[in-house]
């Protein structure tokens, strides 16, 4: 299960929140702007693996829609909010935009957060309602969106 969560990382997160970011700021030679970018970068680097390990350990499964988590993960980030990969990685884009002064990212990341919105309303949630049941009715009546 190891591969499969690594595999699941570099293919989804991996791919939007570093390697799309890092090749537009390669391709703009964007020197540093502003170091506090780094910040909203570091915190949302953090809290993606977090969700991550949280996947992988509470969960049994991956980030992957191929290889989702067995059970409903109810612990870590996911006590604040029922999406907390996807306001990690929205960090984790802003940051980049912030960071290296490129408003094209800033309109990446906020594309990329619709369409965040769109998947979690019609597709996540009911598939984690139809999956976990009356867990998941409770959960998401505790925790907000």
């Amino acid at each position: 299960m190891f591969i499969r969560a690594l595999v699941a990382f570099l293919a989804l997160p991996g791919i939007v929140a570093f390697a799309i970011p890092g090749a537009w700021i390669l391709a703009a030679d964007a020197p540093l702007a502003h170091p506090a970018g780094l910040g909203l970068l570091l915190a949302g680097t953090a809290g993606l693996l977090w969700c991550v390990r949280d996947f992988y350990v509470q969960g049994k499964g991956t980030l992957a829609p191929w290889s989702p988590p067995a059970r409903l993960v109810v612990v870590g980030l996911y006590r604040y909010t029922r999406n907390p990969m996807y306001v990690a990685v929205t960090s984790i884009l802003l940051g980049w935009a912030v960071a290296f002064g490129i408003s094209g990212l800033c309109a990446y990341a906020l594309a990329v957060a619709v369409a965040f919105q769109l998947r979690v309303v019609f597709g996540e949630e009911p598939w984690l309602a139809q999956r976990h049941g009356q867990q998941w009715t409770e959960y998401a009546r505790q925790v907000p969106r």
